[in-house]
């Protein structure tokens, strides 16, 4: 088994080093690769423009707004209307902030590449291979926001302190947005027998009415259990929110048990 195993990974990384190869002989990387050549003593360099960037207000603006259209396709996939109704899990919950911040990774990769060319873009990818496939974090979101911090250090480091602090600024405040309406998950178990749906919306009235944006309702009359997925709202807290559901009626009460993203 591990032999076969030795052999599928040499299969991939033959694979892996032709494909790269590939790219760096096409016509296009070559031109981009001339940004790094340089004569008898000269130290590599790129022509970047450093803090003048700042000045640059037209390329400012077109990134800016390169950075907006891609936010607001990827919330348009993300936020598709049909979405909510296949959304059992909180991760599934929480995948339209992922499409989003990875589609602003996409913008950002694009313009940097247009202003250096491919070969910064086969940088970029192999850090993020690097990252995806070699860093342990706990969700893909978690992913995501490392690969924007990498992606901030990388365009810093290369001479673009203007696209460097739109970036960072603009993925703060994607980030604040997303995180003022945090997705939660809580399951009422052993409820009353035979009650689950009149306890199903018992409970389901007191999210609402603390302000809480439904995103699915489950209900396992089995285990008379019911199951919600909902967005806090932006002023509340899951304690406060937990004491009001503890305030409910006895006779419609069940174990709570909460998560949160």
């Amino acid at each position: 088994m591990s032999t076969v195993h030795h052999e599928l990974g040499g299969d991939g990384m033959r694979r892996s080093v032709g494909i790269l190869l590939s790219l760096v002989l096409t016509p296009g990387v070559a031109a981009a690769q001339a940004l790094f050549e340089t004569g008898p003593g000269q130290s590599p360099s790129l022509n970047a423009p450093g803090w003048a960037g700042f000045n640059n207000i037209h390329f400012m603006a077109v990134s800016l707004g390169a950075l907006l259209l891609a936010t607001v396709l990827g919330a348009l996939i993300g936020f598709h209307p049909k979405t909510p109704r296949t959304v059992d899990t909180l991760n599934e919950a929480d995948m339209p902030k992922v499409y989003i911040l990875y589609a602003f990774v996409g913008a950002v990769i694009g313009v940097t590449v247009r202003e250096f060319g491919m070969v910064i873009g086969v940088v970029v990818f192999g850090i993020g291979g690097l990252i995806r496939f070699r860093t342990i974090t706990d969700s893909t979101r978690d992913t995501g926001r490392l690969i924007v911090v990498t992606l901030v250090g990388l365009i810093a480091g290369l001479g673009l302190p203007h696209l460097a602090v739109i970036t960072d600024l603009f993925a703060f405040a994607l980030i604040w947005a997303f995180d003022s309406r945090p997705a939660c998950s809580v399951r009422v178990d052993a409820l009353p027998e035979g009650r689950l749906g009149e306890c199903a919306d018992v409970y389901r009235g007191a999210l609402e009415s603390g302000g809480c944006k439904i995103i699915s309702e489950r209900r396992t009359f089995s285990k008379r259990r019911v199951e919600f997925i909902f967005r806090l709202p932006r002023t509340g807290t899951r304690e406060a929110l937990h004491a009001m559901l503890c305030e409910l009626p006895l006779e419609m009460r069940g174990d709570i048990d909460w998560e949160v993203e």
